[in-house]
C-alpha cells in the first residue's frame, strides 16, 4: 500500500499511440472499465486482425477537434452505463500515460456527449497502482490552458467565417436543412443546437450558455432562431442570454414574444395605422352578443391566441354557433379572439417573406376546397404572386412594429385593401422556396453578413 501512489477524481491522461496528446478523465473505481468517447466507428480488416478507426474529440467544450485513431478489437462487451441501460461496446487495448507511469488499458468506445468528462478511469486502470482521494485532483500530473493549446494548435481551424448557431428543435426540417446549407455554402460554420439541450449559468462576472454534455458555447458571433411555439418561453430565455453575451440574434427575444402574442401583436398594429380585420376580445360570457355584433356578426372566426400554422383557428357561419363556440372556449379559460369574416378574399392569403427590411419573395396560398382558410401545411396550395404597393408596404410596416428581421408576413385582400392577418417570427421556407423558386435562406445568411458587416 505504501508503493501505491495518490490520484485524485480528475486526472490528465495521455495516449501516445492514439495521438491524444491530453484528455481530462473522471476517475471511478466504481465503474470495472475505462471509457473513451469515440465517433464515427468503423471496423476494419488489417493483417487478418479486426481493427477499429474511429474519431475523439477530446476537449470537452470544443467539438470542432477530432482526432482520427485506430487500434486493434480485442472483445465486444455488454456495459450498463450510469442510467442503468446495457449495450454492447468495442473494446481496444492501448497505453495510457498517467504522470510518469505508462502501462497498457483496456478502453470501451462510448457515445459520452452527455457526460460531463470525454473519459472514465475505471478501477481495472487503478488496481496495484493508486491510491484514490476523491477531495482532491490532478495529482499526477496537470497542464495549463496555454499547454493545452499548444498541443492542440494543428487541429484548430483557421477561422474564415462566421461562427452561426441555428438554435431550433428539429435539424431534419426542410427550413433547417436549407439554412445549414446556405451558411455552409457561404463558407461559415454552423452548428444545430436543440433548444431543449441548452442550459444557461446566470452570473455577473461568468455568464454562460451550455449544451447536454457540459459543452460550452461561446465564440458565436451569430444566432439564428428557429423557436417553435411550445418553447417559446425557454427559447426566448435563451436569445435573451445569447445577446447578454454579445452575440448577434437575427430575431430578438422581444420580437419574438411579441409576435406569438395575438392579442398584443392586435394592438401594436392597430396603434401604427396598420389595417387588420375588425377584431374582438372579451373576458365575460355575458358580452358574447355584442361581441359577435361588433365584428359585423356571422360568418366570423374565432382564433386561440395561442393558435400556429392555421391550428386553434373556427369559422362559426351563424351568430348562434359563434355564441356557442365562443362560451364553450371561455367556459375553459382558454382565451381566443374573434375577428371578422372577409368573404370576398375566397379562401386566398398572401405570404411575404421579409428579411431585414425588404419582401424577399411573396407567394398567393388557396385554401382546398371545403376549407375556409389558405394553409400549405394542410392541404392548401401555393403559387407565385406580385404584390401590389400597398401590399409591400403593409408587410414591410409589420414587420417594422414587431422589431422583426426576418417575419413571414400574412395578407388578405379586402374590398378595403389589404389587411394584416398576422405575423411569423419562425416562417417556414419549404411552401415560399419551392413556390417563387427564390433562396430564401441564402437571403438570410446574407442579412448576418450584413448586420456583422463581414466581408470574405
Amino acid at each position: 500500500m505504501d508503493n501505491l501512489k495518490i490520484i485524485g477524481s480528475e486526472e490528465w491522461c495521455v495516449f501516445n499511440e492514439l495521438g491524444i496528446p491530453a484528455i481530462k478523465a473522471r476517475v471511478d473505481s466504481g465503474a470495472k472499465t475505462s471509457s473513451i468517447q469515440a465517433t464515427n466507428i468503423k471496423i476494419v480488416s488489417k493483417g487478418g486482425q479486426e481493427w477499429v478507426k474511429f474519431e475523439v474529440s477530446p476537449l470537452q467544450e470544443n467539438r470542432s477537434i477530432a482526432i482520427e485513431c485506430q487500434a486493434r478489437l480485442i472483445a465486444r462487451r455488454m456495459v450498463k452505463s450510469s442510467s442503468g441501460i446495457s449495450e454492447e461496446r468495442l473494446v481496444i487495448k492501448t497505453p495510457i500515460t498517467l504522470g510518469d507511469a505508462t502501462f497498457d488499458i483496456e478502453l470501451t468506445l462510448a457515445n459520452r456527449d452527455t457526460m460531463e468528462f470525454r473519459m472514465l478511469l475505471g478501477r481495472e486502470a487503478l488496481n496495484e497502482r493508486f491510491i484514490v482521494n476523491p477531495a482532491v485532483n490532478y495529482q499526477l500530473q496537470s497542464f495549463e490552458d496555454k499547454e493545452i493549446n499548444t498541443f492542440y494548435a494543428p487541429y484548430f481551424k483557421e477561422k474564415t467565417g462566421l461562427k452561426i448557431a441555428l438554435l431550433a428543435s428539429n435539424p431534419n426540417l426542410y427550413s433547417n436543412k436549407r439554412i445549414v446549407e446556405a451558411a455552409e455554402a457561404r463558407g461559415h460554420e454552423i452548428h444545430f443546437l436543440n433548444v431543449e439541450q441548452a442550459y444557461m449559468k446566470l452570473d455577473a462576472h461568468s455568464p454562460e450558455i451550455r449544451y447536454r454534455g457540459g459543452i460550452i458555447l461561446k465564440e458565436y458571433d451569430a444566432v439564428i432562431p428557429r423557436i417553435k411555439p411550445s418553447v417559446t418561453f425557454y427559447g426566448c430565455a435563451l436569445i435573451r442570454q445569447f445577446n447578454n453575451l454579445g452575440v448577434y440574434c437575427q430575431n430578438s427575444a422581444e420580437a419574438i414574444t411579441q409576435s406569438r402574442d395575438k392579442l398584443f401583436a392586435s394592438q401594436l398594429f392597430s396603434n401604427h395605422d396598420i389595417h387588420i380585420p375588425i377584431t374582438g376580445f372579451a373576458k365575460s360570457p355575458m358580452d358574447t352578443k355584442d361581441l359577435i355584433k361588433m365584428v359585423n356578426g356571422a360568418p366570423l372566426i374565432i382564433k386561440l391566441l395561442e393558435s400556429t400554422q392555421g391550428k386553434g383557428v373556427v369559422l362559426a357561419e351563424t351568430n348562434k354557433a359563434a355564441e356557442s363556440v365562443i362560451n364553450a372556449f371561455k367556459s375553459v379559460n382558454t382565451n381566443i379572439l374573434v375577428q371578422e369574416f372577409i368573404k370576398e378574399a375566397n379562401g386566398q392569403d398572401i405570404r411575404c417573406f421579409v428579411v431585414n427590411g425588404r419582401v424577399v419573395a411573396s407567394m398567393q396560398r388557396q385554401a382546398q376546397k371545403g376549407e375556409f382558410r389558405a394553409n400549405i401545411h394542410q392541404g392548401g396550395k401555393a403559387s407565385i404572386i406580385k404584390i401590389t404597393a400597398d401590399e409591400k408596404k403593409l408587410a414591410l410596416k409589420a414587420a417594422k412594429v414587431l422589431n422583426l428581421a426576418v417575419a413571414g408576413v400574412d395578407i388578405i385582400r379586402s374590398n378595403k385593401g389589404p389587411l394584416l392577418l398576422e405575423v411569423n417570427s419562425s416562417p417556414g421556407l419549404e411552401g415560399i422556396e419551392n413556390a417563387t423558386g427564390k433562396d430564401i435562406a441564402n437571403a438570410m445568411i446574407m442579412a448576418i453578413e450584413k448586420r456583422l458587416k463581414f466581408t470574405n
